[in-house]
């Protein structure tokens, strides 16, 4: 271990100790303060902050997309591969009061595999049941990185399911063609079969001190968060009038409908809206909304002014999103978001990295 340093986060005013070894958002993680994050591998930007004082800073391989020199040599920082060499005050950009004080503990522990199912011709439903320890707490939303057997990689993929008690977690990951993670799944992983995991990370999880209408927009892998958000309201009995925009190419790429259906009595005036961008002779007599995901929510909300939006899939579609729906009266600060960032070259929105 290397030494330790104090950082302060403003302007919320939390003090954590930061090993030099640890990045930033790591060392927050395990002593509970909730940072706003995605990726972890500095590609999404999630985690972007301004160092207000001090510059002894060392950072691991990032993509400058998520933080171009310019933005850096004026202050500009990524929690996720920054590494304080002295103490630092950081002003947090994208932070949420509701949860920043109420991070669970990082938990690593161990799975096996119970089943592998093909929901689509590129997307599985993998379900794990908890080995050791006893208990990994989350929140809906949330998600866990799993390392690939036989390996030191690991992806991380968001939670399909709420709590429970069997110690089970579900997860709908996109398979492409080389992927490391999906390779295995497609072509190896059987029942029994064990992965070491961790979790939870992410900030994707439902702020309950509210009444206001829920807006999700959703495509591809993206569908496991908001099921299990969605999930959680119907067994909380969680009174918010929800749509759920779903984007995908063509019906073959529709999964979960039955279960959404099956959702909707439980839920206040809930309305699942799928959308296929690229409908072909496949689709037949398709009588639903065509064309881009955003564009299917402008025309279908002209106005969502005090709408709570949550939104997750690849970035591009994230980015869309967002732009849309500020444009459309939600406030930036009522946006939560998960980009499915890629992780190596064949490799996509399976998971968040």
């Amino acid at each position: 271990m290397g030494d330790k340093h104090v950082v302060r986060f403003e302007p919320v005013g939390i003090e954590i100790e930061v090993d030099e070894d640890q990045n930033i958002l790591r060392a927050a993680a395990e002593q509970g303060v909730q940072l706003m994050h995605g990726c972890k591998e500095g590609q999404c930007a999630a985690c972007k902050s301004f160092v207000l004082e001090g510059e002894d800073i060392e950072y691991d391989s990032y993509s400058t997309f998520a933080l171009p020199d310019y933005e850096k040599e004026e202050g500009s920082t990524l929690l996720c591969r920054a590494h304080a060499y002295e103490d630092l005050v950081i002003e947090l950009l994208n932070y949420d009061e509701e949860i920043i004080r109420s991070g669970l503990p990082l938990t690593k522990g161990a799975v096996e595999v119970v089943s592998v199912e093909r929901v689509t011709h590129d997307m599985r439903h993998l379900t794990v049941k908890l080995v050791e320890p006893s208990e990994i707490k989350f929140f809906p939303g949330q998600y866990m990185d799993l390392v690939c057997p036989g390996t030191d990689e690991s992806r991380s993929f968001s939670m399909a399911n709420t709590p429970n008690r069997d110690g089970l977690f579900e997860f709908v990951i996109k398979v492409y063609p080389g992927g490391l993670f999906g390779t295995w799944l497609d072509e190896t992983a059987k029942p029994g079969d064990r992965l070491d995991v961790e979790a939870p990370f992410g900030t994707f999880t439902l702020r309950q001190n509210r009444s206001s209408r829920l807006i999700f927009v959703g495509g591809g892998a993206g569908m496991a968060p908001v099921l299990g958000l969605l999930r959680a309201m119907a067994e909380g009995g969680v009174e918010r009038q929800a749509t759920f925009y779903y984007g995908a190419r063509t019906s073959k790429d529709l999964c979960f409908e039955k279960e959404l259906a099956d959702l909707a009595p439980q839920l206040t005036d809930f309305r699942f809206v799928p959308a296929l961008s690229e409908p072909d002779g496949s689709d037949g007599d398709w009588a639903g909304e065509t064309g881009l995901i955003t564009d299917v929510v402008r025309k279908n909300e002209p106005d969502l002014k005090g709408a709570d939006a949550y939104v997750c899939g690849p970035p591009p579609m994230v980015d869309a999103a967002i732009a849309t729906l500020t444009q459309l009266g939600v406030s930036e600060d009522n946006i939560f978001y998960d980009k499915f960032t890629t992780t190596g070259e064949q490799e996509g929105e399976d998971g968040l990295s």
